[in-house]
């Protein structure tokens, strides 16, 4: 065994690339591809371009507001729409 503790042979190098989330922007990928969509769906397809310029503002706002608190708050959010209230008051 080597001084800190480690045995010879049994170690790897891990990355931070592979601990963190992909963000695009600040937002989670996926959040700000469907956000962009949707902007650009209103904005172009309806013909209100203010209108699709303000959602995708709003949008990448708070996802980038929420991304900053915890990079996998989508996840989380999708997981906890997922599950049922079992045990509601």
């Amino acid at each position: 065994m080597s001084a800190g503790g480690h045995i010879e042979g049994f170690e790897a190098p891990i990355h931070a690339s592979l601990g963190q989330a992909i963000l695009l922007a600040g937002a989670p990928r996926g959040l700000a591809i469907v956000n962009g969509t949707i902007a650009a769906a209103i904005g172009l397809g309806l013909q209100q371009w203010l209108v699709g310029i303000a959602i995708w503002a709003v949008g990448h706002s708070l996802a980038v507001f929420a991304a900053r608190r915890d990079p996998d708050f989508a996840p989380v959010l999708v997981r906890h729409l997922r599950q049922k209230g079992h045990l509601a008051c």
